[in-house]
């Protein structure tokens, strides 16, 4: 019997191995489920890489939105200031501020007024007297009479009677301007009910 040589024989087998390829690739049963660990950590990897990006593109729309919403409530803000400002402005007479327009140091002495009267007497009295005597002036004719009466008697008797005079002296003024102010206050309607 003769024995096939080595070539015949490797020529068979791959004949056969790849009309069985040819078969397997024709049916389609060729198993693509199957993966390799580096192919399942590849996947893995990209997954992970693709979920990341997706947080931080939400996290990037948030705090667009958030930037947004706070530009806007800056711009309402100063449009808001803005209003309030020109009809502060009208009220006052102007821009520059007509005369009996509200000053602003006036506000001071409003605020020091309110802080002294709801002081104890004795405790405001130490305090008040430091103060310079225009101050005291102010604060006091904005003060109501009974705490002023109240810091005064509290004070020392010179520092009382300094205050007291130059309340004095500042009110001796104020009587003579005010009459004429009310007797003009009549004429304008009378005046206007003629037209």
């Amino acid at each position: 019997m003769a024995r096939p040589s080595l070539l015949l024989l490797t020529a068979g087998v791959t004949g056969l191995a790849v009309v069985a390829n040819a078969a397997t690739i024709a049916t389609g049963q060729q198993d693509s489920t199957q993966q390799t660990r580096l192919g399942n950590a590849i996947t893995q990897d990209m997954t992970d890489r693709d979920a990341a990006a997706a947080r931080r593109k939400r996290g990037l729309d948030l705090r667009e939105q958030a930037a947004k919403a706070a530009t806007a409530r800056l711009a309402a803000d100063a449009e808001a200031r803005k209003k309030q400002d020109e009809a502060q402005q009208q009220v006052a007479g102007g821009p520059n501020g007509a005369p009996g327009a509200p000053n602003p140091a006036d506000s001071q002495f409003d605020e020091l007024a309110r802080i002294y009267q709801a002081m104890k007497p004795k405790a405001a009295a130490v305090v008040f007297e430091q103060l310079d005597m225009e101050v005291q002036m102010k604060v006091a004719q904005r003060m109501r009479e009974r705490s002023t009466a109240m810091i005064m008697a509290a004070m020392t008797p010179k520092g009382a009677a300094a205050l007291s005079m130059a309340m004095a002296r500042r009110n001796a003024g104020k009587p003579q301007a005010q009459p004429q102010v009310a007797a003009r206050a009549p004429a304008a309607p009378a005046g206007g009910a003629r037209r």
